[in-house]
């Protein structure tokens, strides 16, 4: 049976250079042009699923692959709240739908890379992986006229291939630590209680902006309002993850 990792933890700042030794072997972690590099002892890059954090501090994640419908009602509400979230959108969906992007842009939220066919990296080659998000990449850089940096591969779904070959492409793996079931279409009391019911310190939470989510939009106003009374706080992904303790976990 394989392992691999998932950290918790944060990018460093510039210069920063943290060794820690943990679980049987050390385990380093590295600044090298700004990015950081987190590596267990055997090399293997490993993905970011929610940082330690002392303060209440949270990020809303939506994934988006198709539809034109739902995105825009979402995005409204994020900026009737004035909550920044992080997009991870494929680059077959970015072409399709370039002015709902330059809306994501616009409102000043983060933008990742989903892979561009939306199809389980664990099935493919490592050559196809790796066309699949320079794809995506090329795709979203055209019409965000940014560079994603955060990867969420499709599903989910990755191993130590596709840990080590987005680490070899510059880009840091974003799974999510508490997941809405919102594309379950259960209701939106209960997308909403499956947020703030269970949320905590530095949660990257699993929304969707496809139009295959029919009730996300609706819940996202009760979601904010809940955990704001809560104390939390609202960041993307990248500013969430800035300056953060660091903490691993072993998953099977």
């Amino acid at each position: 049976m394989n392992f691999f990792w998932i950290w918790n933890g944060k990018r460093l700042k510039q210069g920063l250079v943290i060794v820690v030794a943990a679980f049987f072997t050390a385990i380093i972690l590295f600044v090298e042009g700004g990015e950081l590099a987190v590596f267990t002892s055997n090399d293997v890059p490993l993905a970011i699923d929610q940082v330690k954090s002392k303060d209440k501090r949270i990020a809303l994640t939506f994934d988006i692959s198709w539809g034109e419908v739902k995105a825009i009602p979402i995005l409204e509400q994020l900026k009737k709240n004035k909550v920044k979230a992080s997009f991870f959108i494929s680059g077959a969906w970015a072409e399709r739908h370039p002015e709902i992007v330059e809306q994501i842009v616009k409102d000043g939220h983060e933008i990742g890379n989903l892979g561009y066919k939306y199809e389980n990296y664990t099935t493919m080659e490592n050559e196809e992986i790796r066309k699949d998000i320079i794809r995506s990449h090329e795709a979203i850089k055209k019409v965000a006229g940014t560079q994603p940096e955060l990867l969420r591969p499709p599903n989910g779904n990755f191993d130590k291939r596709v840990l080590t070959l987005s680490d070899k492409m510059n880009y840091t793996v974003i799974h999510w630590s508490l997941d809405s079931e919102d594309w379950r279409n259960p209701g939106m009391e209960t997308i909403v209680e499956n947020v703030a019911n269970d949320a905590d310190p530095g949660d990257i939470i699993l929304l969707h902006a496809s139009d295959s989510a029919k009730q996300t939009a609706d819940a996202i106003p009760n979601i904010i309002s809940t955990l704001k009374k809560k104390g939390y706080n609202f960041y993307t992904v990248s500013e969430l993850v800035s300056n953060a303790d660091i903490k691993s976990k072993e998953i099977k």
